[in-house]
């Protein structure tokens, strides 16, 4: 259930300028797009700014000089960032994947040389390019490490030889990672933004003449850019637009352009509403640390319900804790949704449904089947997890020993501390799946599962210190399953009692190779089968040769840990 927070910004100054009142409804709580700050960052060591005003102020000036129509090309962005002409499109293709305007060019483009055609907003580029400097929440461990001992799997074989090296390599020895609960992470956001919005704020303001802060103005236009960044009111309700939710442009007449208004007006306005939504967010979670923290009631709950599924109106349906276990989620669940699946172990997790963005951090020795993921998906933190996925875009960070079949429209992102990667063509169907991915956008024609881009080695943003000369080491790239290693995954019909939809078979086409192998499998099946059926037998030895099929089976399911799905269909 979402708590109503209350604004408690102080009451306007009587200065001559008089700053409008704050809107008293519950559309004017100011909220940070987690978005662009979950799935935004890219650790390319050039991007990162150590005084982001003083170094984007003039790149911001190269790049107008070059730009049609405010907009600019993956050219101009290598040229202006000196960076790889691979890295300046993994810029553009990035930013189209996290920015809040789903009509724009950028998001619109399906094609690599798309991207390149329509370019970028500049101001969506600058504030990108800005938020670079971000610091992410560290994670942090469980409190009670034996109420987690039997959801949470034994340390890595890596683990033994880990603590001889590097610290970066320390830090991922230690399998008890915890997501920052979503109070937590939105606090963090917003403090970031409380100390940077000025500067922000003036890198989109236009200059004419006036003295102090009149001498920098803001237009509608530009206004509304920062809506890369912020939202006010609850998605799902009636929210209006960033420039109807606050009194600057309201009462514009749309057939009229609005008149521009004083940064500094903007900023004062901006900056009591985020400190008023941080004191909101502060008594939210010293409430709840008065009792137990959100990760220490997660944790509890995972250990006596393995399904632990909780949601909230601004978040993504968050599943966490599951182990040894089977759970099915479908479009009715998930629908339209952003989804998180942390800290599970040792499962079978299906979300077939059409989704916008998907995190699995923390998971192990598991199975995750993503239905259809429009926007972008992120695999961190995970090891000896198999991770099935249809999506726009794909990033993987500090894993180990996974495997991930793709289907996938741009190049999967690899980044950070990882080892023993691999990555396969999709490898399954369900019935509803081109459904979903035409919902969301995914070209099933176009799949690059196997031109993945390996980038640093050290996440710029995740606020640890670093060796020198470790931010220059590139990621350590996956290796392609062999196509005689490569399977059909076969989905259960969790869909018994409804209608069912169209797909037949896997609509990534395969490579020639891997379509070979499949192929000769299915016929060597088929040819056995035949033989088993001429094979002239008495009936005793029929029966023998059933049972001996039916021992190794059930030896292969309970070796596997498969027996488990048959019990969940059973209780389905």
């Amino acid at each position: 259930m979402t708590e109503e927070l209350i604004d408690q910004s102080p009451p306007p100054d009587p200065d001559p300028i008089q700053t409008p009142k704050p809107i008293q409804n519950s559309n004017s709580i100011i909220h940070p797009r987690r978005v662009p700050f979950e799935h935004g960052l890219l650790p390319i060591q050039k991007l990162v700014f150590t005084d982001p005003i003083q170094t984007l102020a003039p790149i911001k000036q190269k790049l107008a000089a070059s730009a049609t129509n405010n907009r600019v090309g993956s050219a101009a962005v290598s040229d202006a960032l000196l960076i790889s002409g691979d890295n300046a499109r993994l810029v553009l293709e990035t930013l189209g994947s996290v920015l809040h305007c789903e009509n724009d060019p950028l998001v619109l483009a399906k094609k690599s040389e798309e991207v390149d055609s329509v370019g970028v907003d500049l101001r969506d580029l600058i504030l990108f390019l800005y938020i670079q400097s971000y610091k992410k929440l560290l994670p942090r461990t469980h409190k009670d490490s034996a109420a987690v001992a039997d959801v949470w799997p034994s340390t890595s074989a890596f683990d033994g030889y880990l603590s001889a090296l590097s610290p970066i390599q320390l830090v991922r020895s230690n399998s008890r990672r915890f997501m920052p609960s979503p109070a937590d992470e939105e606090a963090h956001q917003l403090s970031y933004l409380q100390k940077h919005i000025t500067n922000i704020i003036s890198l989109l303001s236009e200059p004419v003449e006036g003295e102090g802060d009149e001498s920098l103005v803001l237009s509608m236009e530009s206004f509304e850019h920062i809506g890369f960044l912020v939202h006010y009111g609850d998605k799902g309700s009636d929210v209006p637009s960033l420039s109807q939710a606050t009194p600057f442009f309201a009462n514009s007449d749309p057939d009229m352009p609005a008149v521009p208004v004083p940064a500094s007006q903007v900023n004062d306005w901006l900056l009591k509403d985020i400190a008023s939504a941080l004191e909101s967010i502060s008594d939210r979670i010293s409430g709840k640390e008065s009792n137990v923290s959100d990760q220490d009631a997660g944790m509890a709950q995972s250990c006596v319900a393995l399904n632990k599924v909780s949601s909230n109106d601004r978040g993504p349906c968050i599943i966490e804790g599951v182990s040894k276990t089977s759970l099915f989620k479908q479009a009715s669940d998930l629908k339209g949704r952003s989804v998180k699946v942390a800290n599970c172990h040792d499962s079978v997790i299906y979300l077939l449904a059409p989704l916008r963005y998907a995190t699995v951090y923390g998971c192990s020795d598991s199975t995750i089947v993503l239905g259809a993921a429009g926007k972008a998906v992120r695999v961190e933190h995970c090891e000896r997890v198999h991770v099935i996925a249809a999506t726009k875009r794909i990033c993987i960070a500090n894993c180990r020993e996974c495997v991930f079949f793709l289907g996938v429209n741009q190049r999967p992102l690899i980044v950070g501390d990882n080892h023993k990667l691999q990555v396969a063509p999709y490898n399954t169907f369900y019935s509803h799946l081109e459904e979903h991915m035409t919902e969301v956008g995914i070209e099933p024609t176009i799949n690059k599962w196997n031109e993945s881009l390996a980038v640093g080695a050290v996440d710029p943003h995740d606020s640890l210190s670093h060796p020198t000369g470790a931010s220059d080491k590139q990621s350590e790239p996956a290796s392609c399953v062999a196509p005689d290693q490569f399977t059909t995954f076969l989905i259960p019909n969790w869909f018994a009692g409804e209608a069912v939809g169209s797909t037949k078979d896997n609509p990534f086409p395969l490579p020639d190779a891997y379509k070979a192998v499949q192929q000769t499998n299915l016929k060597n099946l088929e040819e056995t089968r035949q033989s088993l059926r001429e094979t002239p037998l008495e009936e005793n030895r029929k029966r023998e040769l059933i049972t001996a099929f039916h021992m190794h089976f059930k030896d292969w399911l309970y070796a596997t840990g498969n027996i488990r799905q048959l019990y969940c269909l059973q209780g389905d």
